[in-house]
């Protein structure tokens, strides 16, 4: 692991996996003993192997490893865009590893959002209409989804930009569109894989920034990155590699000292 990372660590705190105590309900997101397979026999690939990990709600989790290493099957698995093999998933309270594709859809409406590196806007749709639709699709009112969509491009700074098309936003805003439309059903939990991949330096700032912001106000979130600077701003920092996690730290004071430098959130 880079040394950036390590200069905020509280070295004691260290451990081989979370200390866990309470039942699932006490958390935002729970994987037991996950595994997730591809293929069979010489061709069997273990993109997960026996992963256990519970996410406290308002808490931030990274986790980083080399390309290929499973991150991004573990946050679908998380969010039910992919089925475990085995071990159990809980999501809000709700285990879903074993629920029809009909409850799932439905949890995941409502218990998760999702950020990607490439943003997967509706390119036809304005920043609010995209904001709106998981709204839409949650069941809520077209009023409701539309206030909700102001409140929420007010609160990432982009209250002027809702009428733009994607093509006419930033990398940065469209970013944030993205988080704005992840926080509309106000989910129990944000899944977000590489959200600063595609993003200039200022850009990657800004929605440090607005990740900051939103832990102030209690959101939960597991990112998945390669940036040291997002790794920086989380609670605990997770390292994986062959489809297992194989360190993890707990950074301490979140954003204080070193890492809130390494991060530019220190002013």
């Amino acid at each position: 692991m880079a040394g950036g990372v390590r200069c905020g660590v509280d070295q004691a705190s260290r451990q081989a996996g979370p200390v866990v105590t309470g039942a699932v309900e006490q958390f935002a997101a729970v994987a037991r003993g996950v595994s997730k397979e591809y293929g069979r026999d010489s061709g069997l690939v273990r993109a997960i192997d026996g992963v256990d990990l519970h996410v406290a709600i308002g808490e931030t989790v990274a986790v980083m490893g080399p390309s290929g290493c499973g991150k991004s099957t573990l946050l679908h698995v998380l969010g039910g865009l992919d089925r475990a093999s085995t071990g159990e998933v809980w999501l809000a309270g709700h285990r879903i590893d074993g629920v029809s594709e009909r409850e799932l859809a439905r949890i995941r409406r409502t218990a998760v959002g999702f950020v990607f590196q490439s943003f997967h806007l509706m390119d036809e749709l304005t920043a609010r209409e995209n904001i709106e639709l998981p709204a839409l699709l949650a069941g809520r009112s077209s009023r409701m989804a539309r206030r909700r969509a102001h409140e929420l491009l007010d609160s990432v700074g982009l209250g002027d930009r809702a009428g733009h098309l994607p093509s006419a936003l930033s990398g940065g805003q469209r970013q944030r569109v993205a988080i704005a439309r992840a926080l509309v059903n106000q989910p129990s939990v944000v899944l977000a894989d590489e959200p600063t991949g595609n993003l200039d330096s200022a850009a990657t700032l800004d929605v440090l920034k607005l990740f900051k912001q939103l832990r102030g106000d209690g959101q939960t979130f597991v990112i998945v990155t390669h940036d040291e600077r997002v790794a920086a701003t989380a609670d605990r920092l997770i390292s994986m590699r062959d489809g297992a996690f194989i360190d993890e730290t707990r950074l301490t004071g979140k954003t204080a000292g070193p890492l809130a430098d390494l991060a530019g959130l220190d002013g």
